[in-house]
């Protein structure tokens, strides 16, 4: 089925501890192990009944938070990079939020916002336009005929151990480690 990557390339981020990175690994590999669990429970035979029903209610879940990880952990890099102003990525920026200033306002903000979930970064395929988002709860949220460009975790366990409830000095780490490559690699992807 599914296999858990491996992020210990992080390992050693400015801003982000060994043992918060290592225990938001395993929060991670959980995900991946539920995934698989999922699998193995649903049977067709079962299809119409209460834990049928449950468990297809619990993939949605259990996927979107590996794959959530996987997109957060692959967006990052020790050191971080730049934008580069001069890319595709940028200028689309610059169009849809008048500067990239702007988007980055407004992304910063959606991820200081009260709550447990996610600030992403998502271009609508059919129409191109980008929108920062919130996605709550892994499952909720998400924008449908999106790609995710860019994604940050501020689930308390993405910072708390390190930052307390200073969100906002988390945010900032995570500015710092942003693998912009990776960001215009989605972003290009997009048809």
């Amino acid at each position: 089925m599914y296999e858990a990557k491996n992020f210990e390339r992080l390992l050693g981020t400015d801003g982000f501890s060994d043992v918060l990175l290592r225990n938001h690994f395993t929060l991670y590999e959980g995900y991946v192990s539920n995934t698989n669990k999922i699998h193995e429970f649903l049977k067709p035979a079962d299809v119409g009944t209460p834990p049928y029903s449950e468990l297809k209610r619990r993939f949605g879940w259990e996927w979107n938070g590996m794959r959530l990880h996987e997109l957060y952990f692959g967006n990052m890099t020790k050191g971080g990079s730049d934008l580069d102003i001069k890319s595709l990525l940028a200028k689309k920026l610059e169009e849809d939020f008048g500067s990239v200033e702007n988007w980055e306002k407004d992304f910063r903000a959606i991820g200081a916002m009260r709550g447990i979930g996610w600030a992403v970064l998502a271009r609508d395929v059919e129409t191109g336009k980008l929108f920062n988002v919130w996605i709550n709860e892994h499952d909720g949220g998400h924008l449908a005929g999106t790609t995710i460009i860019l994604v940050m975790d501020v689930f308390e366990h993405a910072f708390a151990l390190d930052y307390g409830i200073k969100r906002a000095d988390y945010i900032s780490a995570f500015w710092n480690a942003i693998d912009w490559s990776v960001a215009s690699e989605r972003f290009l992807a997009v048809k």
